[in-house]
């Protein structure tokens, strides 16, 4: 099972620069600006899963305890518009590959924080010294993305 997982993760990680490049054809077939393209997309994304969620047999019920909710719950949906928004807008500008390098390198920053100190009740992991080399690697990939060929350049010049 451990494998489907890994294999999901892959495939939502193709998925990031597809979404983004479908977002932003679709600013340029609405000829508007990022955020309505992301409106319209967070639009189509909440159907789906209103239809899933429905097929799926979810207890829409549990609906009724939104009130009860901590404040900072919330933020999950401001910081998924944020995302899809952001990519919108970053895509035709930065290129896909640069967002992109970007995009992973700040996530397993951060994500071995919250794995460090089990932030928002996650359970607690170790970081190895293996860990943070990958995440190094990771970093030096993001710089080597977005400026390799200017260094490089630079260098043959030379």
């Amino acid at each position: 099972m451990i494998l489907f997982f890994l294999v999901m993760a892959f495939a939502i990680g193709l998925a990031v620069p597809l979404q983004s490049a479908i977002n932003n054809a679709l600013r340029v077939s609405l000829r508007s600006g990022s955020m309505l393209a992301a409106l319209v997309s967070f639009a189509v994304g909440t159907l789906a899963l209103l239809v899933v969620s429905a097929l799926a047999g979810q207890p829409f019920a549990a609906l009724g305890g939104l009130p009860r909710v901590p404040w900072w719950q919330w933020l999950g949906g401001f910081l998924g518009a944020f995302f899809v928004f952001g990519t919108t807008m970053l895509a035709p500008r930065i290129g896909l590959a640069a967002m992109v390098s970007l995009i992973v390198a700040g996530q397993v920053c951060s994500s071995l924080a919250f794995d460090r100190f089990g932030l928002l009740g996650l359970p607690v992991r170790s970081i190895s010294w293996i860990r943070l080399a990958g995440a190094a690697l990771i970093l030096v990939g993001a710089v080597l993305v977005n400026f390799g060929d200017r260094w490089l350049g630079a260098w043959q010049k030379s």
